[in-house]
């Protein structure tokens, strides 16, 4: 039986998904998509950056230094030790810069090094007024860290209805972590009534983006019945991918993926299988929504 039946521990589930951000070239990625759409300087700064070469990115940034986009592109790159020595100090600096500015992922990011003490002396209540000035202006990743920070009680009391409120805001602009996290509440009854088809509701939007988390738990909710009717065939489908999508460093995650979809196979005659096999094969993921 999948982990996600097992009623006593919905809440230590959900409680327990609450890791914190950690600033990381996710971010970049995003910034990356911003900047590239800029011409001139700042798309050649961006190509650089793109194609690895660093210290060339940094060079072309230099004299777009004002701009609150470079100034976390820079801060980032200080931070990652991307053709610089790694600083968290002079990331914070840069964030800072484009926080000032009232740039919704500076203050974000900037957040996260209060948050974590990192270039900056810890602070939990500075972090989260950067974090909820960035949510405010509607940045889904400060939206969906707000969340975190209630449902754990860091630096605020903990509280699980003002946890679902910013996880709903983050998951209605696409965040697929966040929509995985408002799926865990419906679950598990933690801040909403309990609502096992409104979790998988959520739990499909973030699995259909390729969000491996929630394909997980999308494979147990079809194993188990909850919210869909038994469907092993889906079950096996979604828990393969979930195996499949899992990085490297969430081992523990992948070998429960893989743990689950045996346990099905075990229930599937030899069609089924193939059936699953093959829709897990054709899966292509979907857009935020």
């Amino acid at each position: 039986m999948s982990h996600l039946a097992d009623s006593t521990a919905k809440k230590g589930w959900v409680v327990g998904l609450a890791t914190l951000y950690v600033v990381s070239a996710a971010w970049l990625m995003l910034a990356t998509q911003a900047g590239a759409a800029l011409a001139g300087p700042m798309e050649d700064a961006v190509a650089a950056f793109q194609r690895g070469d660093y210290a060339t990115a940094m060079r072309l940034f230099g004299p777009l230094a004002g701009n609150a986009n470079v100034q976390t592109f820079v801060g980032g790159m200080y931070f990652g030790g991307m053709g610089v020595p790694p600083d968290y100090a002079e990331a914070a600096k840069w964030f800072r810069k484009a926080a000032e500015q009232g740039d919704a992922h500076g203050q974000f990011l900037l957040c996260n090094m209060y948050f974590l003490g990192k270039g900056v002396s810890q602070d939990q209540t500075e972090a989260v007024k950067l974090c909820r000035n960035a949510a405010d202006q509607g940045d889904a990743e400060a939206q969906a860290f707000l969340g975190n920070i209630y449902l754990d009680g860091s630096g605020v009391p903990q509280d699980y209805v003002e946890a679902a409120g910013w996880f709903r805001k983050a998951a209605e602009r696409g965040d697929a972590e966040a929509q995985t996290f408002l799926g865990g509440t419906y679950f598990g009854g933690i801040g909403v009534p309990q609502d096992d088809v409104e979790a998988v509701k959520w739990f499909r939007k973030a699995a259909d983006q390729g969000y491996a988390g929630a394909q997980a738990f999308l494979g147990g909710m079809y194993s188990d019945g909850h919210g869909v009717p038994r469907d092993y065939v889906q079950a096996h489908k979604w828990l393969s991918l979930a195996a499949a999508r899992f990085s490297p460093s969430e081992v523990r995650n992948r070998d429960q993926a893989v743990q689950d979809r045996d346990g099905v196979a075990a229930k599937m005659t030899p069609a089924q299988i193939a059936e699953a096999r093959k829709l897990a094969l054709e899966w292509r993921p979907k857009p935020g929504r």
